[in-house]
């Protein structure tokens, strides 16, 4: 049994990174490219909207939070995936395994607390446009990103303090990174406390984040059924659709990682895929996206690159 004493220098082993050693340069280049290519993206999105004073909108400025929260999940899980495979040494001491399970849960509640303020965002956009301004102020606005970021940490910090200074008898990390549910699975005493908090945290984001934006956009829709600006109409339900797909995938992730670490019965490697596919596809596409699908951030990039090629 690991003291208190010693679990600060303790060392863990991250179980599922054991791999043959024929897989780790393809697995050492598929990981350097993609966290380039997310860092790269997610950089390039953020460059763009705080570059371009037309983009300092209420909408946009929320949106800029998503690359940043994006990039602390790929940072949270790349650089240690990388150096382990490099190295093909699978240990991790106790307290970067903290700071590694802080970053991962920062950046899953952080995504649905943002994209619910986003959700608010266009539901006063349509449903109350005279009223968009003033409800939307910058210093509303100020204050809902501060509000959703200090939520974030103070929740996280909250779920994760409950365990750092418990006893620990066991190393074996069971998923590909650390998180709270592999984290509690070291603890030699009673960890109910811990379960309840991390289910209460769970449902709390979920079920809140989801009222929210199940409420904001069915006003949205019946907004856009009663206009009669088919123009209008079509540009609110796609930049709503874009938004809600996202949603819905952060949510059904969340949703699937509370049920596949609270019944034994759900397999190892389907828990253990499902949760790199996390760390991995929604860095990745949310840049392109947002990009892609949303017309001032696609015509504002076209400009930000055309000007520098012609700078240069």
């Amino acid at each position: 049994m690991e003291s208190n004493m010693s679990i600060y220098t303790a060392l863990l082993t991250l179980e599922s990174l054991d791999i043959s050693p024929a897989y780790n340069l393809p697995l050492f280049m598929f990981g350097t490219l993609t966290y380039c290519a997310i860092l790269f993206f997610n950089i390039t999105l953020l460059l763009i909207i705080a570059l371009n004073h037309n983009l300092h909108k209420p909408m946009y400025i929320l949106l800029f939070n998503m690359p940043i929260n994006d990039i602390v999940g790929a940072t949270a899980f790349f650089p240690q995936l990388i150096s382990s495979i490099l190295s093909q040494n699978r240990s991790i001491t106790y307290s970067a395994c903290y700071v590694q399970a802080f970053m991962t849960h920062l950046y899953g509640s952080g995504a649905l607390l943002i994209l619910t303020a986003m959700a608010y965002d266009r539901y006063i956009a349509i449903c109350y446009p005279l009223k968009y301004n003033t409800i939307m102020s910058a210093n509303n606005l100020f204050k809902i990103i501060l509000t959703l970021w200090i939520l974030d940490f103070a929740l996280v910090g909250f779920l994760l303090g409950l365990s750092y200074r418990q006893e620990i008898c066991n190393t074996r990390i069971v998923d590909s990174f650390c998180n709270n549910p592999s984290l509690m699975k070291l603890i030699c005493g009673d960890v109910r406390l811990n379960n309840y908090y991390g289910l209460f945290l769970t449902i709390f984001l979920q079920g809140v984040s989801l009222l929210v934006v199940l409420f904001t956009y069915i006003q949205i829709l019946f907004t856009c059924i009663s206009k009669k600006q088919s123009d209008a109409k079509r540009k609110a339900l796609q930049t709503c659709g874009t938004h809600l797909v996202v949603f819905l995938c952060v949510e059904f992730n969340a949703l699937f990682a509370l049920i596949s670490h609270r019944f034994e019965n759900v397999s190892q490697y389907l828990r253990r895929g499902f949760g790199v596919s996390v760390m991995i596809f929604p860095p990745f596409m949310n840049p392109l996206i947002y990009g892609l699908k949303t017309k001032e951030i696609r015509k504002n990039a076209s400009l930000f690159i055309r000007k520098k090629i012609s700078q240069s």
